[in-house]
């Protein structure tokens, strides 16, 4: 017996699941391949934050270590506090973009255009300066952990949502084409 997705299937044409970046269309059947994905993500973000905590921890050393002795400990209290709301922050400013986003996702087409302006914006702030950056990270040092815990909270609930939107939008697009009919082999084994 026929499923319903392939009876509804446009004279037999199947259509073509959508390619997203970093999933490839590993996002249509979830299996082995698209959690290795999701793995090598986490993996890489976890690295990321922390060499990004190390590198923070030692500039908050050195403003410490430029303070007075008596204003140590209140410094350290306020940057708990800080660190403390800005990690609940960021993971609660991302879970609502990313409830947004899911109210309206992106085409895999969009997906595509988002991802090369991210790559090109990343290039053009990578030329931004190393004396530019140098001033900004000496201005922002005090308060250095509190990013750092905004960045942890963000980047940890990014990547544990359950699926992201452009999946959502691929999924809606590949619907709305062709009834989600599929073009990858060993599917018509399963739907018989």
């Amino acid at each position: 017996m026929a499923s319903r997705a392939s009876s509804e299937a446009t004279a037999g044409v199947p259509v073509e699941i959508p390619k997203l970046p970093k999933l490839g269309r590993t996002w249509y059947e979830r299996g082995t391949l698209y959690w290795l994905c999701r793995a090598r993500t986490t993996v890489f973000l976890l690295v990321f934050m922390a060499f990004y905590c190390l590198f923070t921890f030692g500039l908050f050393q050195g403003v410490r270590d430029l303070l007075p002795s008596h204003t140590r400990t209140a410094y350290d209290w306020a940057q708990v506090v800080l660190c403390c709301a800005a990690l609940v922050w960021g993971w609660i400013k991302q879970r609502r973009s990313h409830r947004q986003a899911l109210l309206d996702p992106p085409s895999p087409k969009q997906t595509w255009i988002a991802k090369r302006d991210h790559n090109r914006q990343a290039g053009r702030s990578a030329g931004f300066g190393a004396a530019g950056g140098r001033v900004l990270i000496a201005l922002a040092a005090p308060v250095m952990p509190a990013f750092a815990a905004y960045l942890v909270g963000w980047l940890a609930a990014w990547t544990t949502v359950r699926e992201y939107p452009s999946e959502v939008g691929a999924r809606r697009a590949l619907e709305r084409s062709g009834s989600g009919s599929r073009s990858l082999p060993g599917e018509q084994k399963r739907l018989r």
